[in-house]
């Protein structure tokens, strides 16, 4: 039986956050785990349900429905979680988004 692909940094991919969040879009934030690293994936995730926050990043992705990566509410969950491998985000957006969840933790960029 082939190996899943694991998620990495800057991919977009289906993930089960449990019966409250039920399974929804991610950014992953994470790069590859080592053999002695616990199986993680840090993430960002998407919304469809907007409130004009300042913290709610829009980038557009023709496989995702209109919405935005909410900022406010990064997670880390088991690797084996990550269902579903939907696509790449552009580096100049994974960068947008980065830069708003430093904001939100008010972390200065060196």
């Amino acid at each position: 039986m082939p190996m899943k692909p694991k998620p990495s940094s800057g991919e977009i991919w289906l993930v089960d956050l449990g019966m409250a969040e039920k399974i929804r879009p991610v950014l992953v934030l994470s790069g590859a785990c080592g053999d002695t690293d616990r199986d993680l994936i840090t993430f960002i995730p998407h919304t469809t349900t907007l409130r004009g926050s300042r913290f709610e990043v829009a980038v557009c992705l023709p496989f995702l429905e209109p919405g935005a990566f909410l900022v406010q509410s990064p997670a880390t969950v088991a690797a084996p979680r990550a269902l579903k491998y939907l696509g790449r985000m552009q580096p100049a957006d994974v960068s947008r988004i980065e830069t708003a969840l430093l904001a939100c933790l008010e972390i200065k960029a060196a």
